[in-house]
Order: structure tokens, then sequence, then C-alpha cells
């Protein structure tokens, strides 16, 4: 549980190892629901390393004081990444003519 927006993060430890690592986030609405959009890496035991970023958009929702994590979709890919900008550009476009 977060207290504040900027407190909330995706960096995770287990076993007093650093499993995922954030790289950075853009906190896209504020307020008793807030989403983020996170890049961060995971860590990979094959490689005893971090592998590639990935992406997530996490909401989180105001409780008691607190934020929780109310749901998550991860961008698996960075061509599924580029495809959801490209959507996005796209359908922008048509509203900016």
């Amino acid at each position: 549980m977060f207290e504040t927006i900027d407190d909330i993060t995706v960096n995770y430890e287990e076993d007093g190892r650093q499993t995922v690592e954030e790289l950075d986030k853009v906190v896209l609405s504020k307020g008793q629901w807030t989403t983020i959009l996170f890049r961060f890496r995971q860590y990979d035991p094959k490689l005893d390393d971090f592998g590639p970023d990935r992406y997530a958009i996490r909401r989180y929702r105001k409780i008691g004081g607190s934020y929780k994590q109310q749901s998550k979709f991860i961008i698996s890919s960075p061509k599924q990444a580029r495809m959801i900008v490209d959507a996005l550009n796209g359908w922008l476009a048509q509203i900016d003519d």
C-alpha cells in the first residue's frame, strides 16, 4: 500500500535480491483513481542480470488513505508498444483534423 502517488513504485525485492527494477514512471491521472505508466526491467536468473525494458499501465484506487492496485496491463514487447503508439497517434490525428 502506498500513502502518496510519489510512493507508488514497481520496484520489488525477494529474498534480498531486487527482482523488478523501475526505470521510469509517468503519472497519467491523479485523484481517487490514479493511472501510472511504468518502464521497468525484471531480473532473469538465466542471465543473472536484468532483462530488456518492459512497460505496464497500472491503476490504483485510494481507499482509507492508501493507494491500492486495482488493475494492470503489461505491454508484452517493443512491437506491441509501437502498435499502441501508432494506433493512438492515428486516432489523435483524426481528432486534430
